[in-house]
């Protein structure tokens, strides 16, 4: 039976020792003290009835009246309904609340006082006392009932008639047990609250690990599935920058060969120029799967590669193109030329197949922190509000290369007023 008013003993480990449970495996078992409070509960009940009996039994030897010895047989009787009423059938000694276990202790040391006046012999049920004041918290209350027991237990050294003397050694010695006691009981509850505290933190830190292991396994599937969807675009951006291209080129000029048929100059040229345009895909497409830069720049810089390339598209298409650079031309890092000269590759695939231009430009430009390349032609336009289909995936890729460079990508165009792409992209120096 528990107090509802008062706080229980529970959740205050006694400081008597430190009870742990240990695990089949051999692991102490920390949250499961069960079994050890169980034991504690057993030795508090019995013991002041052990103390008791034997305290009788010492009682008894000598010569007494029978009034002395009744006295004394009444006062252990006294005792033990007293213990029972008060504590016993209270429940568990560690889980009773403060309020009965007051009650309890005040009686035993009226009573453990009274014995003492009749038989020192008594001594021996006193002692139980330490264990019980134990038990009452906070504190305070602890350590004045550790003094109270110290009291009646050297109470034999001043009664009947104490001297001065003997004053000072009983109050030092009622000092001293009280406060040897009283410290080493606190001493030993600080440990086990230490003991429950490390206990927690390392069941907080073997949680945070299971779910760190978790949130890694996660971590890993999602890398491996952004790495594969990252090559997936890769492929997809390279195979539609050579392969597709390429193949377009040379079924431009296949149909270009076919409606000159009898014109075997014209037609011998748009024939070269698709077996040269096939070369060039397979050369280039081996040197993607490779990832190796594009043979326009493994050998020249990026404005040296930009004019071969429309110079080459030129003399296919027969579309003129102007290709100018401003500011102050600098090595750039592999990423950003290949970006630049994929997207100039990708705009001139687009006015070759959609623009029905006669003139385009391309212009790079070199500033402070950036570098922009800017590709015009003065076709047939188109709407950009209209959403554009499977056709536009070059757009869609080139946007990709270019945000993954941390770069903007702008197309403005009109029916009728031509089509302008704009790359730009910060700059990130070769090393």
């Amino acid at each position: 039976m528990t107090d509802p008013a008062t706080p229980t003993m529970s959740s205050d480990p006694l400081a008597i020792g430190v009870g742990i449970e240990v695990s089949p495996s051999g692991s102490p078992d920390l949250t499961n003290p069960t079994s050890w409070e169980r034991s504690v509960d057993s030795v508090f009940v019995w013991l002041p009835y052990a103390a008791l009996a034997a305290s009788a039994l010492l009682a008894q030897v000598g010569d007494l009246s029978a009034t002395d010895r009744a006295w004394r047989v009444g006062l252990v009787g006294i005792a033990s309904v007293w213990t029972y009423l008060t504590f016993t059938r209270m429940g568990p000694p560690t889980s009773q609340g403060q309020t009965s276990l007051r009650i309890y202790f005040v009686g035993f040391v009226v009573l453990a006082a009274a014995m003492m006046l009749h038989a020192p012999v008594f001594v021996v049920y006193a002692i139980t006392g330490f264990f019980h004041a134990s038990l009452l918290r906070p504190w305070p209350v602890a350590f004045a009932g550790l003094a109270a027991t110290s009291m009646i237990v050297y109470s034999t050294i001043v009664y009947p008639n104490g001297v001065l003397v003997e004053w000072l050694i009983y109050a030092g010695l009622v000092a001293f047990q009280t406060a040897a006691v009283g410290f080493g009981l606190y001493a030993g509850h600080r440990l086990v609250e230490v003991a429950a505290r490390r206990r927690t933190e390392i069941e907080q830190l073997e949680a945070a690990q299971l779910e760190n292991e978790g949130l890694h396994e996660q971590l890993v599937a999602q890398a491996r599935e952004a790495g594969v969807l990252d090559e997936r675009q890769r492929m997809a951006r390279e195979i539609h920058d050579t392969i597709a291209q390429g193949l377009t080129g040379v079924i431009t000029q296949l149909e270009a060969a076919r409606q000159s048929w009898g014109d075997e100059p014209s037609m011998r040229t748009h024939l070269d120029n698709a077996a040269d345009l096939a070369r060039d895909s397979l050369t280039e497409a081996r040197r993607s799967v490779e990832a190796i830069r594009p043979a326009p720049l493994e050998a020249s810089r990026l404005p040296e590669a930009l004019a071969s390339v429309a110079d080459r598209w030129s003399t296919v298409t027969g579309i003129p193109v102007a290709v100018a650079t401003t500011g102050m031309p600098h090595q750039l890092s592999p990423e950003v030329e290949v970006t630049l000269l994929r997207a100039a590759q990708e705009s001139l695939a687009n006015i070759d197949r959609h623009a029905d231009a006669s003139r385009a430009a391309i212009t790079l430009s070199y500033m402070d922190g950036s570098v922009s390349l800017d590709t015009r032609d003065d076709g047939v336009g188109f709407d950009t509000h209209v959403p554009t289909g499977p056709e536009h995936f070059g757009l869609a890729a080139m946007g990709q290369r270019v945000g993954a460079l941390g770069g903007e990508m702008h197309v403005e165009s009109a029916p009728g007023d031509g089509t302008a792409v704009s790359v730009h992209v910060p700059v990130l120096e070769a090393r």
